[in-house]
């Protein structure tokens, strides 16, 4: 098969969204098939991962135009980034699509029902780490005298949740708590323990030094920091309108839904750490299931 990915492969410390790029594109060349990240001649599929123009100009309404002149190409959906991060007009875009691609993938059951997707022609495949973030993975059941709490995100939206975290730094003065955040930061919001945004090598290195993982974020469509969290071996305490955060975490973590209920689940993790350490460790998905997940749906739908 030519299949056309409309977003190119990117490394370094990128979010996870352009490591499932990378990984489907190597999975693709691995089966025989030709990749192109540019609409060309004689494409079977194309793997639509943002409706909105790539780096060559070319949206979603430039993939049913080659479809309609190419009634065979099938169009495949993978439904991202909804909007639901102060970005109303692509939670519009994303809704335009819903009766006009093929087929389409959604990252957690949260995101299929935000967007109010009621077709068949569809699968819903939870985001999973990549491997390498269970390679150094803390199996230590035991706190020690200093309980380290850690975040990281690659974007500065403010649904990710600086607010809180700033409370909860505050919080920790003069506690056997400390907290550090890695990643970029929005303007005039600044940490006294963060480190810049590394690459998912260092990174996984990286999360084991922490005991417990913290997130603030809202509205998350596939949330990947709490998964590589996960995969590292921190019990995760978590806000519940976190969208798909709730899906991925509910077992293995603690929700809040405001700061005072923050701490105290930071507190309960803390009391009964052993319990929600050995929860966490359950935690075995990986990002090679979900591509290869992708990879029978191209095929199916090809075959279709």
């Amino acid at each position: 098969m030519k299949i056309y990915i409309n977003r190119q492969p990117r490394f370094g410390p990128w979010g996870g969204g352009a490591k499932t790029i990378n990984r489907l594109a190597e999975l693709f060349l691995s089966k025989g098939h030709t990749v192109v990240y540019s609409l060309q001649e004689n494409i079977d599929v194309i793997f639509c991962f943002d409706p909105r123009p790539n780096a060559f100009g070319e949206n979603i309404d430039h993939m049913y135009a080659y479809r309609k002149a190419n009634p065979k190409t099938k169009i495949i959906q993978r439904v991202g980034d909804l909007g639901t991060h102060s970005k109303p007009q692509l939670t519009d875009l994303v809704r335009y699509c819903l009766d006009k691609s093929d087929y389409f993938i959604f990252p957690s059951q949260w995101s299929k029902e935000w967007i109010g997707f009621k077709g068949e022609n569809c699968d819903v495949i939870d985001n999973a780490p990549m491997e390498i973030f269970y390679d150094n993975r803390d199996t230590n059941l035991q706190l020690g005298d200093q309980v380290r709490v850690v975040t990281h995100h690659w974007s500065t939206n403010p649904k990710k949740g600086f607010d809180m975290y700033q409370k909860f730094e505050e919080w920790c003065k003069n506690k056997n708590i400390s907290f550090h955040y890695i990643g970029q930061l929005p303007a005039g919001v600044e940490f006294s323990n963060r480190t810049k945004p590394i690459s998912a090598e260092e990174l996984s290195k990286e999360l084991p030094k922490y005991d417990i993982y913290l997130t603030a974020s809202e509205e998350e469509a596939g949330a990947n920091h709490v998964l590589e969290a996960m995969a590292a071996g921190l019990p995760v305490v978590y806000r519940k309108s976190g969208g798909s955060i709730h899906n991925y975490c509910n077992y293995y973590g603690e929700g809040y839904s405001e700061f005072e209920d923050m701490v105290e689940e930071v507190n309960r993790v803390i009391k009964n750490y052993s319990t929600s350490k050995q929860r966490v460790l359950e935690y075995t998905n990986t990002n090679d299931f979900v591509v290869n997940e992708y990879h029978r749906i191209v095929e199916k739908v090809h075959e279709n």
